[in-house]
Parts: structure tokens; C-alpha cells; sequence
């Protein structure tokens, strides 16, 4: 990756056109990477409904992948793109509207607690974004909303209950989902709070030092890793089911 790149607010951001900021919008692996919770939930009920899997994905990419990261761009614009207010604004109604209607349509097929479901989980993809209530914008409030959650409505719109399997899954996606904070925390302040960076390790046989673009790498690279892991691994725990 070029320096040009590592001025970006994030790797998989590339600013300019209205598609390159549409596309930073949706932050790909990262959705790609929730996305994958939903799918493993879905995975490890003893019988797969591939249509209520698609609803449930397609819920939770309108609500994560879209609204929640247009409303947090129009919170405090961490991507600096240059989507107007207006714009922002009809892609979180927007987006926010095909859940609902998704909601409505799993309640009528099948039960009326996914209505419950939806609830929650508009509340978290726009309570984060906001940071209200301030707890849920924490490390173990990420976790539980991005990581937990999605694994257990994967679940749940399977079998409409859930196990200890499903439990123990969300627990490890929480535990993922830690990780990828700890990760995407101190790579998010040196890319949009530095111009520069360096850190000096001190080695028994002197020193060696680490630049912006090492420091950066020691942390992206392993959450780009994580991401394609995470849907590959969806992707063989659906391929069971085929």
C-alpha cells in the first residue's frame, strides 16, 4: 500500500467520487465481517431455511452495513467523505425503512417476536453511531451489538429459540469482535489523528524503528486477515447445509 493510502481514514477507504464514498460508507470488511455472525448463527441449526436466512442478512445490511454507518458519518463525519446531509439522511430513513418492511414480512412468516428482534436491533445500529446511551459506544457495547447479537437472531431465525450452542457462538463473536477493537482502535487514531508517527523499540543490540506505515500495518493487516477469515469460515459452515 502506497503512502497516498495510509492518509486515507481507513484502508478500505478511498475518497473522490461519489461511488469510491459510497462505497467507504458501507465499510465492506467490516459489514462482510458482521454479516458472517449472522450466517454462522444460521449455520449451526440442525436445519437451514435459506430463505429466512437471506431476509435475516438482508436486515441486518440495511441496518448495519447502511443506516447505522450513515448515521455515524452524519454524526461526526469519522470518514470525512463528502455526502451531503441530505444524502446521509435518505440512506439512514432509507435503509431503516427496508427493516422494518423485512420485520413485518418475518413476523407475518414467522413468528411476531422477530418485531421484538427488529426493535432491538434498530435501537443498537442507531444508539451506537449516536453514542446514547454512552455505554453502548464501549469496547464490551460494540462487542455485544456487532458480535453477540447478530449470532443469536442468525440463530433464532432458524429455530425461533435458542441453545447453548448458540450462546457460546455469540460469546466467541463478542470475543472477536474485542479483538477487532483492540486492532481498529489505535489504527483509527494514527490514521486520522497523526501526520506522523514513529515508535523506537529498544533491542539488546540497539534500536529499530517503526514508522507511520509499519505501525499501521502491525494493526490492519491482521484485521483484514480476520475479516476474510470470518466469511470464509461462514462460507464452510453454510456449505455444510448444501
Amino acid at each position: 500500500m502506497g503512502s497516498q493510502g495510509m492518509n486515507q481514514p481507513a484502508y478500505y477507504a478511498h475518497s473522490g467520487t461519489l461511488l469510491r464514498d459510497l462505497l467507504a460508507l458501507l465499510h465492506p470488511p467490516y459489514t462482510a465481517w458482521h454479516l458472517s455472525y449472522v450466517a454462522m448463527g444460521a449455520a449451526i441449526a440442525q436445519s437451514l431455511d435459506w430463505g429466512h436466512l437471506a431476509g435475516t442478512l438482508l436486515a441486518f445490511f440495511f441496518g448495519t452495513g447502511i443506516a447505522a454507518h450513515a448515521l455515524d458519518e452524519l454524526h461526526d463525519r469519522p470518514l470525512g467523505t463528502r455526502l451531503s446531509r441530505a444524502t446521509l439522511l435518505v440512506l439512514t430513513v432509507g435503509a431503516m425503512s427496508a427493516v422494518v418492511t423485512l420485520a413485518i414480512i418475518g413476523a407475518l412468516m414467522i413468528s411476531p417476536w422477530v418485531l421484538g428482534w427488529a426493535l432491538l436491533g434498530v435501537l443498537l445500529a442507531t444508539g451506537y453511531p449516536l453514542e446514547i446511551p454512552a455505554w453502548l459506544h464501549t469496547d464490551l457495547g460494540f462487542a455485544l451489538s456487532w458480535g453477540g447479537y447478530p449470532v443469536l437472531v442468525g440463530y433464532w431465525a432458524q429455530t425461533r429459540g435458542l441453545s447453548v450452542a448458540a450462546l457460546l457462538l455469540a460469546a466467541v463473536a463478542t470475543l472477536l469482535s474485542l479483538t477487532q477493537r483492540a486492532l481498529s482502535t489505535p489504527a483509527r487514531f494514527v490514521r486520522r489523528r497523526t501526520s506522523s508517527a514513529s515508535a523506537v523499540l529498544e533491542l539488546s543490540t540497539g534500536t529499530e524503528t517503526w514508522e507511520r506505515v509499519r505501525l499501521l500495518h502491525s494493526w490492519e493487516r491482521p484485521l483484514r486477515l480476520l475479516a476474510w477469515g470470518m466469511a470464509a469460515l461462514a462460507a464452510a459452515l453454510l456449505a455444510i447445509h448444501l
